[in-house]
């Protein structure tokens, strides 16, 4: 099999690497959306880096802790 290089990388090279950062960029949604609910960022990426769908159906799932306990005086 002849191998095609682009400035000394494969071609699967270059494209594995292009689909490792559409991964890693496509993680930071549920990371998003448990932050924003109050929920750890770095704990939904490093989830979300391993089960994306799951992480993002929790994410969206889960209870929003941002808003604080209510205050009844």
């Amino acid at each position: 099999m002849l191998a095609t290089t682009l400035l000394g990388f494969t071609i699967t090279t270059i494209w594995f690497g292009i689909l490792l950062l559409i991964w890693i960029a496509i993680a930071f949604w549920p990371a998003r959306v448990a932050a924003r609910k109050g929920h750890s960022f770095l704990g939904y990426f490093v989830f979300s880096l391993v089960f994306f769908p799951l992480a993002l159906l929790v994410a969206y799932l889960v209870d929003d802790r941002s808003m604080g306990s209510p205050n009844y005086t």
